[in-house]
C-alpha cells in the first residue's frame, strides 16, 4: 500500500506544478516576478517545467448538459483527441480518475 500512497502523492505534486506552470504562462508575468509573488523558487518552477515538458498535456473542452435529461447513473464520457471515447462509470473515486488521466498523458 505504501507504493499507492507515494504514487498518489507524486501524481498530486505533478498536478500542482502543472497548474503552477500554466498559471505562470497565462499570467503575463516573468518567471521571477511570478515566483516571488507566490513564494516559489525559480529553480523549482524551471525544474518542474522541464520534468513535465515531455508529457503531452490532456486538454478538455467545456461540456454543457441539459440537467432535466440527466440520469444519475449516466457515466462520464470523455472524447479524446485521437477520436476515441473513454467512458467512466458513476462512482469512480477521484484517485482512480487522476491515475487514468496521468496514464493518458503518458501515451504518445
Amino acid at each position: 500500500m505504501k507504493e499507492t500512497g507515494s504514487s498518489n502523492k507524486a501524481i498530486a505534486r505533478s498536478e500542482y506544478w502543472r497548474g503552477v506552470i500554466q498559471q505562470q504562462a497565462v499570467s503575463g508575468q516573468s518567471v521571477s516576478a511570478f515566483c516571488a509573488e507566490r513564494g516559489l523558487t525559480e529553480q523549482s518552477l524551471y525544474s518542474w517545467r522541464k520534468r513535465l515538458g515531455d508529457q503531452a498535456p490532456v486538454s478538455f473542452a467545456l461540456v454543457t448538459t441539459d440537467r432535466s435529461d440527466r440520469r444519475p447513473e449516466a457515466p462520464l464520457e470523455l472524447e479524446l483527441s485521437a477520436g476515441c471515447r473513454l467512458r467512466i462509470p458513476c462512482g469512480v473515486d477521484a484517485a482512480t480518475l487522476r491515475t487514468v488521466l496521468t496514464v493518458l498523458r503518458e501515451q504518445p
